[in-house]
């Protein structure tokens, strides 16, 4: 009864179009109310203990540095060095995009953000290059979806405090499937851009050219390092990581870039503080969901009908991957996570996966429901910064995920991918 009333209000609030966190908490206050074990005022206290966890304290924090980075003009310093190095390949534009992709992805831990960020410089060189709309604006939309790939990762925090996984060692299983799809997306690039005859630059940089560009972006190069190095290292934790990369964001762009000042620096602070508002709200009512959902032995119940569904490793793999791309498709990646960690860690662990690996699987998973329609969120970011309606950003979309769902499917079955490092350092 209460499982059904939970689910009912749901699917009801997401129908009419109530925004998700609002719909998981009003979902979760009908739940209690249907239960009378708890009381009325269990999803406010839900609201403010979830809140209360020092790991969550990078959210916001690397929110604000990727907001600092994007407006300090670190973006486009790193954008002028892999174009000087890469720009004359077959499609050197589109594959510079991927770099920089990753090379942001390494500092904001957002999806949307790093396609915004790098979208808004990229999208219309691209064009004046001869670059069709709907393949420049879907690589940008997946390639933005690597920022919560490679670490620092927003939902690999909410992962790690939803499953009490070492959020250090999710950082570092997550360094080498970024890669992996990044490779795999600039080879997509290289081959669809020769078919296309999209040539890439025609200028030749002399060494002296590329020295110049490389001094002039140091700082932004050398950020990933400070943030990836300290924590791998142990120097800091990823909090104060999170800490570190905005006030090294803060300082590159008001003192040695001087992009920052008193006029513009309020828009990335409003910004960041507009998306960490939503966040944090979608995970104190995703906590009280998946608190609910435990009363309830919902995962328990879940975890048997699996297993007595099959008990092969690859079917049960398979099926998990398919109801995480299928929920993609329908719930941002927050919720998403959170509601969905909980219930599916327990099968993994059941046929013996480590923690980490499995929540490197679900990242890249929901990553993927980024950029799959209807309600993939970079998708939207790329046809807002690209002013072209969502259809030209779909059209180009498949070959990409085709892409992404081969990298899946490697990094599901090679657990060495995700692993290698981990266990390198742990």
């Amino acid at each position: 009864m209460v499982c059904a009333v939970l689910f009912i209000v749901l699917i009801i609030a997401l129908v009419v179009n109530v925004p998700v966190g609002i719909a998981i908490g009003v979902s979760s206050l009908a739940a209690v109310l249907a239960d009378g074990r708890l009381s009325s005022t269990y999803i406010v206290q839900q609201l403010v203990t979830s809140a209360d966890s020092f790991p969550l304290m990078a959210i916001p924090l690397f929110i604000l540095a990727g907001e600092l980075m994007s407006a300090g003009g670190v973006s486009k310093r790193i954008l002028n060095v892999c174009n000087v190095f890469f720009g004359r390949i077959t499609g050197g534009l589109a594959i510079v995009t991927v770099i920089v992709c990753m090379f942001f992805a390494a500092v904001s831990g957002s999806g949307p953000a790093t396609v915004a960020a790098v979208g808004s410089m990229v999208v219309p060189t691209m064009l004046e290059k001869g670059y069709s709309k709907s393949f420049t604006l879907a690589l940008i939309a997946t390639a933005g979806s690597i920022g919560v790939v490679i670490p620092p990762s927003i939902p690999m925090v909410i992962y790690g405090v939803s499953t009490s996984t070492s959020i250090s060692g999710m950082f570092m299983a997550g360094f080498l499937p970024g890669i992996l799809i990044g490779i795999g997306l600039i080879i997509c690039c290289y081959f669809y851009c020769k078919k296309q005859g999209w040539k890439g630059d025609d200028r030749r940089y002399t060494v002296k050219e590329k020295m110049a560009a490389v001094w002039d972006a140091k700082w932004a190069l050398i950020n990933p390092v400070i943030i990836l190095g300290g924590i791998y290292a142990g120097i800091f934790t990823p909090t104060e990581a999170a800490a570190v990369a905005a006030v090294y964001a803060f300082i590159c762009g008001t003192f040695i870039h001087r992009e920052l000042n008193i006029k513009n620096i309020f828009d990335p602070i409003a910004a960041s503080c507009s998306t960490t508002g939503t966040t944090m709200v979608i995970i104190g009512c995703a906590t009280a969901f998946t608190k609910i959902l435990t009363i309830q032995r919902i995962p328990d119940m879940i975890t048997k009908g699996i297993s007595g569904l099959t008990t092969n490793y690859v079917l049960i793999l398979l099926l998990i991957n398919l109801l995480l791309l299928i929920v993609g498709c329908f719930m941002d990646t927050t919720p998403a996570m959170m509601v969905l960690s909980p219930i599916l860690l327990p099968i993994a662990l059941s046929i013996g996966m480590n923690p980490i690996h499995f929540g490197v699987i679900m990242v890249v998973n929901l990553a993927i429901g980024f950029i799959t329609p209807p309600l993939g969120i970079n998708l939207f970011v790329a046809a807002r910064v690209g002013r072209e309606p969502l259809e030209t950003v779909t059209s180009g979309i498949m070959r990409f995920m085709v892409v992404m769902l081969i990298c899946l499917m490697l990094i599901t079955f090679i657990p060495a991918i995700s692993m290698l490092i981990p266990n390198a350092f742990m």
